[in-house]
């Protein structure tokens, strides 16, 4: 059964309606500064959540300075245990970007035992899980399916890190895209085809430009990482945030008018 209405009431409005935006911080971000500033920004631009690393110490410090629920990120189970109890509404799989970076994949295996141990520990608490965007997508799809049978409220399909655009400006957003929307794209429809009414997150890779088709392609929500914290002051944060809230709300009302 799903554990979706155990979120707060705003998220679960922002999923309805398909636009709800989250800011990552970063899964393995632990600088305070560089989290408070995300945080900040995306209260002020008008976010509905903020992903943060999994430490209780920064579930205090976003609670204290925004009034954003939060999301903790994090691959080992445990670490969930403590940042619930310090006030964390969501938790999550993945992404794993960082891990690429370092040559660390993730197998279908691996990602559904981080998952059965997960709902073991906390089985009260709703739970998003990152499908790999490494596996071709069918195999993204079918581990999609396997998650919401042990019990995923949320699945998020990424892709961004790995799809340098070759392209500037415009176009190179929408190949930074692609990866995200595809796997987007082919989960929706099949748990579509299957009456499956689980959220999906496209995450990675996203702008103001390409937010709006990952909706289309069947999103519920987006999350955004170093569209805003690569920036390097608050105000610039705020405004790209506003940015890309804006493009959510705009989609749903084409979608509404066409």
């Amino acid at each position: 059964m799903s554990l979706i209405n155990l979120l707060p009431q705003k998220i679960k409005e922002e999923l309805r309606s398909k636009s709800l935006l989250k800011v990552i911080s970063g899964l393995n971000n632990f600088d305070v500064p560089s989290v408070k500033i995300v945080v900040e920004a995306a209260s002020l631009g008008g976010a509905d959540l903020v992903d943060i690393a999994c430490k209780p110490e920064l579930v205090d410090l976003a609670l204290q300075n925004s009034t954003l629920p939060v999301c903790v990120s994090s691959v080992v189970p445990r670490s969930f245990l403590d940042s619930v109890k310090a006030g964390a509404s969501l938790i999550e799989i993945g992404n794993y970007d960082t891990f690429y970076e370092k040559g660390i994949n993730f197998s279908d295996e691996k990602v559904l035992n981080i998952t059965k141990e997960t709902r073991d520990l906390l089985p009260n608490v709703p739970l998003s899980v990152t499908v790999p965007h490494t596996m071709p997508i069918d195999k993204q799809v079918d581990l999609a399916l396997k998650l919401v049978e042990e019990g995923v409220d949320i699945i998020q399909t990424e892709g961004g890190t790995s799809s340098a655009p070759y392209s500037p400006g415009i176009q190179g957003f929408f190949e930074k895209s692609v990866p995200t929307l595809a796997a987007t794209y082919a989960i929706y429809h099949e748990f579509k085809k299957q009456s499956l009414n689980i959220p999906i997150m496209s995450a990675s890779g996203l702008s103001q430009v390409t937010c709006p088709l990952a909706i289309s392609s069947g999103a519920s929500a987006v999350g955004v990482g170093s569209v805003v914290n690569k920036l390097d002051d608050l105000i610039s944060m705020i405004a790209v945030v506003r940015g890309l809230k804006e493009s959510l709300k705009n989609s749903i009302i084409e979608e509404k008018i066409s």
